[in-house]
């Protein structure tokens, strides 16, 4: 028997990793690999470690660019990844992609899968800050994404094009796998309850991730008098420079009358309770949330951006709109609302598109298969 092959997983958040990463990892190791994970612990540690991941705990922001912390949190990755001495490291979103690169060129490891779960909000947002940053995130990313011995795991067509067009990354470097995957067992399709139906935002309470569209949306349909109800289903994020400020939060929801449940680990259970699920971000990957929607056979309402696009196909399990239009989202969930049969229909759609393209076993596949590319496994 050959010696395990060591793969490192550099995740920022512990929750991230637990909801969009723990069931690679559990079937990377029953693959031959031994598994581990660095990241911020908050509030999952005893799910990882029961799992069998054994977990590394890490102080790393996610954002901020104080000199002399961002130099401090490079060392310790670099002292890190040397210690380790992993064989394959896999790099989730855009600060540990181009920081765990750097580091794992330092530490001569052998292979490097970076994973880009959408370009984040430097990419999404015109704030003066985010476009200051671009530039310098492109030259960064240009970088880290270069090697011979990495590969480029994306979730939609349009970043594809967008990383190869600006010459980010080789094209033969880069693998298209949709999304995290999600397993359909889990998912009720039974129909909503009878009342008032319940539309559901389900994301962190970001401005990229459309939660003032929805919140002036739902406004607009209240003051027609729209029998719906309206619910956030997330929790701030104030570590993300595009999170929305309390008050900000509480003036929207007490102008929509709507329902902020809060940050919510039993999304199935959301999704059985509610009748369409709304996310009008302004750029995605491929969102969990939507993945969980159609498996749950619920109708969607997003909007025509990348990442969305992938799940929401107009006319057969939902409806796209365009980004930040509130009075075109409030007409869209208007036609949505009005027609529960045509919701339905859109929901069975949504469920046989997750059968046919969106399995978690699919990703789990395809993403050992890029593993292997790089190191040899013997199990």
């Amino acid at each position: 028997m050959g010696r395990q092959p060591k793969l490192l997983y550099l995740v920022s958040e512990d929750w991230y990793f637990v909801s969009h990463r723990l069931p690679l990892a559990v079937a990377a190791k029953a693959a031959g690999f031994d598994v581990c994970v660095a990241t911020r612990v908050e509030r999952h540690g005893e799910t990882i470690s029961k799992a069998g991941i054994r977990l590394i705990p890490i102080t790393f922001a996610r954002s901020g660019l104080h000199p002399l912390r961002e130099l401090r949190s490079m060392s310790s990755l670099v002292a890190l990844y040397r210690h380790e001495a992993p064989d394959l490291v896999h790099n989730v979103a855009l600060k540990p992609v181009i920081y765990g690169t750097l580091a794992a060129r330092r530490a001569r490891v052998k292979g490097i899968v970076n994973a880009m779960m959408g370009l984040g909000w430097v990419f999404s947002s015109d704030s003066p800050k985010a476009k200051a940053l671009r530039p310098l995130v492109r030259l960064a990313l240009k970088s880290a994404l270069s090697s011979a011995n990495t590969r480029t795991i994306v979730q939609n067509a349009d970043d594809v094009a967008l990383l190869t067009s600006e010459g980010l990354t080789r094209p033969e470097s880069i693998r298209l796998i949709r999304g995290s995957g999600v397993d359909p067992s889990k998912y009720s399709t039974t129909a909503p309850p009878a009342g008032a139906p319940l539309v559901v935002f389900p994301a962190r309470l970001l401005v990229d991730k459309g939660v003032v569209e929805f919140l002036q949306a739902a406004a607009i349909l209240k003051k027609e008098g729209i029998r719906a109800r309206f619910a956030l289903v997330g929790g701030a994020d104030e570590a993300n420079p595009a999170s929305l400020g309390p008050d900000r939060v509480k003036a929207l929801v007490c102008a929509a009358q709507a329902e902020p449940l809060g940050w919510r680990e039993d999304m199935a259970r959301v999704f059985a309770e509610a009748a369409i699920v709304c996310l009008p971000s302004y750029r995605e990957g491929l969102p969990k949330a939507l993945l969980e929607a159609a498996a749950s056979a619920r109708a969607i309402v997003a909007t025509d951006v990348p990442g969305c696009r992938e799940i929401v196909r107009p006319g057969k399990n939902g409806w796209l709109v365009p980004p930040r239009d509130a009075r075109a989202l409030a007409a869209t969930l208007r036609e949505a609302i009005a027609q529960p049969e045509l919701c339905a229909r859109y929901g069975a759609e949504g469920r046989r598109m997750v059968e046919r393209e969106f399995t978690l076993d699919a990703v789990i596949r395809d993403t050992l298969a890029v593993y292997k590319e790089l190191v040899a496994v013997h199990p």
